[in-house]
């Protein structure tokens, strides 16, 4: 499985990623680790990642999220049935959100 979280930036940063995660996206810790988490989509999808990020955010997680996703070399791939969640500290306060992918396929 893949596991990937971002920070609470305006424009949200990747903060973590595990091997399969940074195999997946073609990128390696420094590079992933720098990247705005919404350059992960492509520009015209965009939007529907705001959506999934704001459901997130009102509900705490989501079970079923689906989207297509950019890696480092440009190959397409789809994440299916990611579970996403928002990322607390111990104080209850807002961290980040993070991403289970357990499966995906190649677009292209």
């Amino acid at each position: 499985f893949g596991l990937v979280s971002h920070d609470t930036a305006a424009d949200p940063v990747f903060n973590y990623a595990n091997r399969p995660a940074l195999q997946l996206f073609e990128r390696s810790w420094d590079d992933f680790t720098r990247l705005p988490s919404r350059l992960s989509a492509e520009p015209v999808l965009q939007s529907e990642r705001g959506r999934l990020l704001e459901r997130v955010a009102q509900q705490g997680y989501i079970d079923d999220y689906s989207g297509v996703r950019i890696s480092g070399s440009g190959r397409r791939f789809r994440i299916e049935n990611a579970t996403v969640w928002n990322l607390l500290d111990e104080a209850g306060k807002f961290y980040g959100q993070a991403a289970l992918i357990r499966a995906w396929r190649p677009l292209e």
